[in-house]
């Protein structure tokens, strides 16, 4: 038996996830300024650690340093938009490719739990709940295929695309079509019928797109707001 050896994260590292947890959430709106006292206080954390961690998420895109001004919370502009959507279709459709080959009823029954929480929230008018469960659609997609690395480079492309879902926002009849989008995407997979699944992710990123450049062309920056509280003991936990 071979045992793979235990990775323990440093803390930078759960600097970075507690900070890119905040951004996916919503609670540092895009252009929101972060400030490194207010964050190491809140986290438990000194400067050092504090700003390697946050390093990672500027190399991530996550973050932007502006001379002489701070740091900031990423604002997509269309062109991130289209770019970003280009490198998650890119990635959602090769692993569902592989997916369609290796297990696609597998798979459509891995989804279905996720279909129903997206279902509960859209009906109780639960935006977040819903962008919370069309982001974890599109992970497991992604996981299923067993590919380490198209997971690991889809974590990133996740909670920018979390950034756009949250600014969308949400109406009932959106969360409808979004969750009508999302078993349509399923029931193709359970038929096994790979052309189409293409063509739905495909659609799929490409109505998103669309509906994030009106958006970001009509739509002012969101209010800011802080860093949700928390403590030394739940900064180490994540």
């Amino acid at each position: 038996m071979r045992l793979d050896p235990v990775v323990q994260q440093s803390t930078p590292m759960m600097i970075a996830a507690r900070v890119r947890e905040a951004i996916a959430q919503g609670d540092f709106a895009p252009g929101a300024q972060l400030f490194e006292a207010e964050l190491a206080r809140q986290l438990g954390v000194s400067r050092g650690p504090l700003r390697e961690g946050l390093q990672r998420l500027t190399q991530e895109g996550l973050l932007v340093s502006i001379r002489n001004r701070g740091l900031f919370v990423v604002h997509l502009t269309a062109d991130d938009v289209r770019d970003m959507y280009l490198a998650r279709g890119a990635i959602e459709r090769g692993a569902a490719a592989v997916v369609v080959a290796r297990d696609p009823v597998g798979t459509a029954d891995a989804l279905e739990p996720v279909l129903e929480q997206m279902a509960q929230a859209a009906e109780a008018g639960d935006s977040r709940g819903v962008a919370d469960a069309d982001i974890r659609f599109h992970e497991v997609l992604v996981a299923r295929s067993g590919s380490a690395r198209l997971a690991r480079v889809h974590a990133t492309q996740v909670t920018e695309a979390r950034i756009c879902i949250q600014a969308l926002g949400s109406t009932h009849s959106t969360d409808e079509v979004r969750l009508a989008e999302h078993r349509r995407i399923a029931d193709a997979l359970r038929a096994g019928d790979a052309d189409l699944v293409d063509s739905l992710l495909a659609r799929h990123m490409a109505d998103a797109v669309a509906d994030l450049v009106e958006l970001s062309e009509t739509s002012p920056l969101p209010e800011t707001s802080p860093l949700p509280e928390t403590s030394p003991e739940s900064a180490s936990r994540h």
